[in-house]
């Protein structure tokens, strides 16, 4: 079949947050409008604390050495310079801050949808969807199952449909029903197609990191040098705490950073368990095996855009179970924060719960890691909507639920409702009323109904007989309905025929050529 004919192609996705509906809408939401952090961040360490950790940072890089099982990855800190022992690599302070000082402090990725640009740092607020589950759970089920490609793409749905989510994080939930050899490319196929917004390769090989960087660059219509110009997409890579890099991530990682897309480096230090039982302990390893990355990244490609991810809570020490969205995650976030703003890099944090189910626990918990990171000054959320029992289910209802929140948040970010202007002073409406009657009926109040406050789509602010009287359904209900509702009326985000075609003839050659190799 003959090539497509680039010049056809259009831009892809049209406005923003607006698609063409039919009838009525499931809910009525906010716009796409990425939030701004309008507060100061929380900062539990003194500037004392603040170099303590970084002090305790450098000396586990200078004195103990974090070990990188890839081979290529140690050729190239060799020849930078750093002292190698076998796979141990230890480098000096004035080194890593030498490397880390090439990192830009904010950078763009730019999707397929051009008016789906994110900006990575700064005061940026940015929220992803649940990634990685291998379980899924919903109310029509319920019970926890293995998560297949139409579970998968019904959370993509989600994930385009709402406006809240700003980029489409891994897999929102396993398809196990595909085999792991192909899994990257059908699962890439449907984001691609589902969504318009920012993706993600897992850093799991050659094959699966170089395959979705060409469908990422054939869904944008570009070319291989407008590919690499500026970043497009972004991978997520964890350390294999205590203080390790593997093979297969370093070699994504590395790949990325020579074409210049978004990398993030996430150590997963479970204070108790993988990291010391104190949170400025774990919090310093954390960076350690953070930073030795970026530099890493940096000597490869000088200015490569680099973020530093925390997912730094502890373990219930009764069973060895990880806990989030506890004080001690709450606390660690914040103070991992005020390390990413020393070292002038941007951040990533996430929303989690080790709750089962949709239910308070669920809540509470993803709502204190949700303000933690609010907290902290975190530019990308990971897991913002969606996450159930530590990672391993993901929920269409507790992902609905998250939504209502993540809003929430976007509406608190809201400038006019700090605004202190004679309008909203408002002493001629306190005139008008004095000491007796009320506000309701004041043109003041008549022209602001309307917007003066949030207005939620899923929680119920009627009366308990209200509420009885309209069925008394219980709030994970209600959010099953409404993700019901919208994946009946799911409209795919417009994309151009033939970068389809050219998409499905790289996953069908790609799957001919066997995929990315497995041991089973």
């Amino acid at each position: 079949m003959a090539a497509p004919d680039r010049n056809r192609r259009t831009r892809n996705g049209g406005r923003a947050g607006a698609r063409t509906r039919r009838g009525r809408s499931a809910i009525e939401q906010m716009p796409w409008n990425p939030p701004v952090n309008i507060d100061r961040p929380t900062e539990p360490l003194t500037p004392e604390g603040v170099h303590a950790i970084h002090d305790g940072a450098m000396r586990i890089l200078e004195e103990i050495g974090v070990e990188f099982l890839n081979l290529e990855a140690l050729d190239i800190l060799r020849k930078a310079g750093c002292t190698i022992n076998g796979e141990n690599v230890r480098m000096g302070r004035e080194f890593v801050m030498e490397w880390i000082g090439k990192a830009p402090s904010q950078f763009t990725i730019t999707p397929r949808n051009p008016d789906r640009t994110i900006t990575i740092g700064g005061k940026h607020l940015l929220f992803g969807n649940v990634s990685s589950p291998p379980n899924y759970w919903d109310m029509s089920i319920g019970t926890k199952v293995p998560g297949t490609r139409a579970m998968c793409q019904d959370l993509l749905k989600l994930t385009q449909y709402f406006n809240c989510i700003h980029f489409a994080g891994g897999y929102p939930v396993e398809p196990v029903d595909i085999h792991a050899s192909v899994r990257h490319l059908d699962v890439l196929y449907d984001k691609l197609t589902i969504t318009d917004k920012v993706m993600h390769a897992y850093s799991l090989g050659k094959e699966r990191v170089e395959d979705v960087m060409e469908m990422v660059r054939i869904a944008g219509g570009l070319s291989h040098a407008e590919f690499d110009a500026t970043p497009r997409m972004y991978t997520n890579i964890n350390s294999t705490s205590p203080l390790k890099h593997d093979i297969p991530m370093l070699d994504g990682w590395m790949r990325l950073a020579r074409r210049g897309q978004g990398l993030v480096v996430t150590p997963f230090t479970l204070a108790g368990a993988m990291a010391p039982v104190t949170m400025s302990g774990a919090v310093a390893q954390s960076l350690a095996e953070a930073l030795c990355a970026v530099v890493l990244a940096q000597i490869i490609n000088p200015g490569a855009p680099c973020a530093i991810g925390t997912f730094t809570s502890n373990v219930d020490m009764k069973t060895g179970a990880p806990a989030f969205g506890t004080p001690e995650y709450m606390r660690a976030t914040q103070m991992t924060g005020q390390l990413c703003r020393y070292y002038n890099l941007p951040m990533r944090s996430s929303g989690v719960c080790a709750a089962n189910v949709p239910d308070g626990q669920a809540m509470w918990e993803t709502s204190n890691s949700l303000w933690a990171a609010v907290q902290s000054g975190t530019n990308m959320v990971y897991h913002a909507a969606g996450w159930l029992e530590g990672g391993l289910i993901a929920s269409p209802e507790k992902f609905i639920m998250d939504c209502e929140v993540l809003q929430q948040i976007q509406r608190y970010m809201d400038p006019d409702i700090c605004a202190t202007g004679p309008d909203e002073i408002a002493l001629d409406a306190i005139k008008a009323v004095g000491n007796s009657g009320h506000f309701f009926g004041i043109q003041h109040t008549q022209d602001r109904y309307s917007t003066a406050f949030y207005q939620p789509f899923l929680s119920d602010w009627k009366n308990y007989e209200g509420w009885e009287a309209a069925g008394a359904v219980w709030t994970p209900e209600r959010a099953h309905l409404i993700f019901k509702e919208i994946i009946a009326e799911f409209e795919e985000p417009p994309m151009d025929v033939a970068i389809r075609q050219e998409l499905a003839e790289f996953v069908a050659r790609r799957k001919s050529e066997g995929g990315a190799p497995t041991d089973f």
